[in-house]
């Protein structure tokens, strides 16, 4: 059975260190894109859209992020994209490096945002940072 070793200690002999181990950010991201498209295809598939959300834990209402009236769940939304190229800052340059895939590495991406609104104003809440959030939760991250 695995230990995490912290301050030099088996985890498990001292109560106030945790028990558990933490994801590399890359397996995290990819942990979190299955979880992605399983939601998306669960809430396609699902007879009753409101119940889904609820049963996810997605919150009806949020507060504002400038602190104004909270703000009511109204809109979900799809949308796709197709990653055709990567490009990034190139040496000594403010051009960016660009690199087209060719057609067999192009991939695609859905992605679901919940949108809420006040009187005041309109925010999405992307899938993706819902299911980190509540993942962190259940693992006990910040």
């Amino acid at each position: 059975m695995p230990h995490d070793i912290v301050n030099g200690h088996i985890g498990h002999n001292h109560a106030h260190d945790h028990l558990h181990s933490h994801l590399k950010p890359e397996d995290e991201a990819a942990d979190l894109q299955v979880l992605a498209e399983q939601f998306i295809d669960g809430f396609i598939a699902a007879k009753d859209k409101t119940a889904y959300l609820k049963l996810a834990g997605v919150p009806q209402e949020r507060p504002a992020p400038d602190g104004g009236p909270s703000m009511k769940l109204v809109d979900v939304s799809l949308s796709t994209e197709w990653q055709v190229g990567t490009a990034s800052p190139s040496f000594g340059s403010r051009e960016l490096s660009y690199l087209p895939y060719p057609g067999e590495m192009v991939t695609e991406r859905t992605n679901m945002g919940f949108v809420y609104v006040s009187l005041d104003a309109k925010n999405v809440l992307d899938l993706r940072s819902f299911l980190h959030a509540k993942h962190a939760h259940v693992e006990g991250q910040p």
